[in-house]
């Protein structure tokens, strides 16, 4: 196995990828449905791993998709995902082959990125691919530091062991349908069977409600008492869930501290009487940390299904839209989605890598598209901020350019209709 050439050689850039090949890696990556899911200890005992073996201040496993790199585990910073533009990790992805900088502040290729330059003041890099074993690279499993370090082949090799151990690990996480902390339904299963749910519901013509949950200001208990405690918030808010819940309702664990809830043959008016009794089961937990008496909030958001509608991200993205607004008025309180028109068209589920364009093309802000028609689109980005009302989205994998009014967003979502 061949690493990079080292800063005191004559590195070159690796080339781009062809729109085709990184069409192909993305709807990979896709399939795997790991991006934004929680912490696993599974993935943490391995970047645990890699830190204390190689004696780095960091290490994490990454995740690239059309506009970020995301941090499936991570040790020794707090980010949880930044763009891919200037990452090392989007680098070892576009070589597909291990990639070692001994000393960035000295290779021209990375002397003036801003990692390297600014925060964090990466000095060492080691990455090896994560290939999946139809040979697409989805990410790195990498090391680094912040001052320089020599790093051999026998490391290397090391190192892209312990990478094929993620993708393992990646493999056995599609078979699973439980999340392995609170006993709720992976994000993958969730999805799965809401789906039937849904076709099930417009088979027969009765109602569906999804809600939305996000516990409020989460961060600060995992900030302030440690991971153990956030882990016991998160078991013991999904209890009180369960308790209010029919047995024909499902709850699945979306993000961290998101999830979702299911609820067959129940409207508009029972959706949202059933997140006031989950949002008072939550908030009525009491958790003793230390000298501390601490109680939870959670936010909700409550869409239900619109006549003839079949699309699953159509009503998560209503509910979640509903469940932004909930925060943006204080947090701590149930909000029902618009009632909106079904879409003539239903949109397919994609993920494609795309470029938005505004300021006549000077410009530019890396996507992911994940839902698409010919009437419009829904995109991921890093965040909405200083996004016009009105700009031109390209998608590669298409080679086509739409011009696009924003019809709805969240902090990292936006929703578009073609001009």
């Amino acid at each position: 196995m061949a690493s990079l050439i080292q800063s005191n050689g004559a590195p070159q850039a690796p080339p781009p990828p062809l729109a085709g090949d990184e069409a192909a890696r993305l709807a990979t990556l896709a399939r795997y449905d790991i991006l934004d899911t929680p912490r696993e200890e599974a993935f943490d005992r391995l970047t645990r791993l890699a830190k204390g073996i190689f004696r780095t201040c960091a290490a994490s496993i990454t995740l690239v998709d059309g506009h970020r790199q995301w941090f499936k585990s991570r040790i020794g910073f707090d980010a949880q995902e930044t763009p891919r533009g200037p990452a090392l990790c989007h680098a070892t992805v576009l070589q597909g082959q291990p990639l070692v900088v001994h000393d960035a502040a000295n290779d021209p290729r990375f002397a003036d990125n801003p990692l390297v330059t600014g925060e964090p003041h990466l000095r060492f890099y080691a990455g090896a691919p994560l290939r999946t074993h139809d040979g697409h690279v989805l990410g790195a499993l990498c090391i680094w530091d912040t001052k320089p370090q020599a790093f051999d082949e026998e490391q290397i090799r090391i190192l892209d062991d312990l990478a094929k151990v993620v993708i393992d690990e990646m493999e056995l996480r599609l078979l699973a349908n439980a999340d392995a902390l609170t006993g709720a339904l992976s994000r993958r299963a969730f999805r799965d069977e809401a789906e039937r749910a849904l076709h099930l519901a417009a088979r027969h013509s009765h109602d569906l409600s999804l809600v939305a949950i996000d516990l409020d200001h989460f961060k600060t208990i995992n900030d302030r008492f440690g991971h153990a405690s956030g882990d016991l918030v998160l078991q013991r808010s999904v209890a009180a869930c369960l308790g209010q819940l029919r047995t024909s309702d499902f709850i699945g664990r979306l993000g961290g501290e998101e999830f979702a809830v299911a609820l067959p043959y129940a409207g508009p008016r029972a959706a949202l009487e059933v997140a006031e009794r989950l949002r008072e089961a939550i908030g009525s937990e009491t958790y003793a940390f230390g000298a501390a008496a601490v109680r939870m909030t959670a936010s909700f958001g409550v869409a239900s299904r619109l006549s003839g509608t079949l699309d699953v991200d159509a009503l998560l993205s209503e509910a979640d839209a509903a469940l932004y607004m909930a925060k943006r008025q204080g947090r701590d309180r149930c909000v029902a989605a618009r009632p909106v028109e079904p879409p003539a068209e239903a949109r397919r589920r994609v993920f494609k890598g795309g470029r938005i364009l505004f300021n006549r093309g000077a410009s530019t802000i890396d996507c992911t598209v994940r839902t698409l028609s010919d009437r419009g689109a829904g995109v991921d980005v890093s965040s909405v901020a200083g996004l016009p009302d009105r700009f031109d989205l390209a998608i590669g994998a298409d080679e086509v350019t739409h011009a696009c009014r924003v019809v709805r967003l969240t902090d990292r979502h936006v929703e578009v209709e073609f001009a």
